[in-house]
């Protein structure tokens, strides 16, 4: 049984991989797209916004919707409309097409990452939990930032084509380990919609969606413009600011690593002390972000706890509303895509208005106010336990 589970794990995670890889992968590919197409790079920047915008609209609805269909049967459709929009995106004739082509996917990417996560949680006995999510976690962060070079650097060394491939063939590899090997998973106990929709009348669900905008917003508000403060501020080259971002990948999981061991033993604790940290991590780069030894230390640093803080974020919301986690993983999903949309446009103003060096200033803002809401969320957490009880 534990065998069969590691392995449900594995193809789960190549599964967030593949899907993630489809979402990011892309960034890398926007000049070469929009020289292949004749259109601008802010045209082409669509792909990617337009499939963040559909994340978040479904995240809180399709979950729900399909959340009482066989699990396996919602992977290979999830994975087999992935696979096809790949292959229509390698083929598009222009832009519209290869839009219409991730947007579709993009519809249901909450439906396939809520299940994961949810599916990983139930694999395993509950204190377990946390580990096992944090191993699909690898895939995510792999995905985000992983996918991008590595497409990045296909499309340069051999062509646009080819790294569209790729993105159909880690989806393809996932949709074919999970139809051999991935035994059937019915929903045993199917939760009416009423019941899922009630966990919107607890405050604590409130309070957690807030505190991951507010965490995820902070994290990415700056991360968003690493490679600008990299060759801006650091004064590094193009090469060493792609090796910079790969050290930031890396350290990312690890962090998903370490995750799953923080949250198993020690999750309050933990809550409060990453904004503490994080927010170290940002003083320290506003007064040595020039200088590269320190910048790489720090964005290694930094790395480890954007993949724990990627973990909190997700076990914020499920141990919220642990009764729906269909449901309560698609709204963590929704809530991390807006903390990632505001924390990018905050950061932007930042910076028109003081420069790239102040960029931080939007996360240590951001880190402030999540405070804030992880200690009335974790207040109201402790009163549900006690009325519970």
């Amino acid at each position: 049984m534990a065998k069969r589970n590691q392995g449900l794990i594995i193809i789960l995670t190549i599964g967030v991989f593949g899907i993630l890889n489809t979402e990011m992968g892309i960034i890398g590919l926007l000049p070469a797209i929009a020289d292949h197409f004749e259109v601008s790079v802010s045209q082409a920047g669509w792909l990617v916004s337009a499939f963040a915008l559909a994340v978040a609209v479904s995240g809180p609805i399709l979950p729900l919707v399909l959340s009482g269909i066989d699990r396996k049967k919602i992977m290979l459709l999830v994975l087999g409309v992935f696979v096809l929009g790949n292959i229509v995106s390698i083929f598009a004739s222009n832009l519209s097409v290869a839009l219409i082509a991730r947007v579709i996917p993009a519809l249901l990417h909450p439906v396939y990452c809520s299940l994961a996560f949810s599916v990983a949680a139930a694999s395993v006995s509950e204190e377990e939990a946390p580990k096992a999510v944090s191993k699909v976690f690898i895939g995510v962060s792999a995905g985000m930032v992983i996918g991008v070079p590595i497409a990045n650097f296909l499309a340069s060394a051999v062509s646009l084509q080819i790294a569209m491939i790729f993105f159909a063939a880690v989806n393809l590899l996932a949709f074919a380990a999970t139809l051999l090997f991935v035994p059937a998973l019915p929903v045993k106990q199917r939760l009416s919609y009423g019941t899922q929709l009630s966990i919107l009348k607890k405050g604590l669900t409130w309070i957690s969606i807030v505190a991951i905008i507010l965490l995820n917003g902070a994290v990415f508000g700056v991360y968003s413009y690493l490679a600008e403060y990299l060759q801006t501020v650091t004064k590094l080259s193009a090469n060493t600011v792609s090796a910079v971002l790969f050290l930031f990948g890396g350290a990312n999981i690890i962090g998903n690593i370490a995750a799953g061991k923080l949250l198993t033993n020690h999750a309050r604790k933990s809550l409060f002390a990453f904004p503490f940290a994080l927010g170290a991590v940002y003083i320290l780069l506003f007064f040595t972000g020039q200088f590269t030894v320190p910048m790489a230390i720090l964005t290694f640093i930094w790395g480890i706890l954007a993949g724990i803080g990627a973990n909190m974020n997700q076990y914020l919301m499920m141990s919220s509303a642990p009764e729906a986690p269909d449901f309560a993983n698609g709204l963590f999903l929704t809530a991390a895509n807006l903390g990632v949309t505001i924390g990018a446009a905050v950061g932007g103003i930042w910076i028109a208005a003081m420069g790239t060096p102040y960029v931080v200033i939007a996360g240590l803002l951001s880190l402030l106010f999540g405070l804030v809401a992880i200690a009335r969320r974790n207040a109201l957490f402790t009163t549900a336990r006690q009325h519970s009880k």
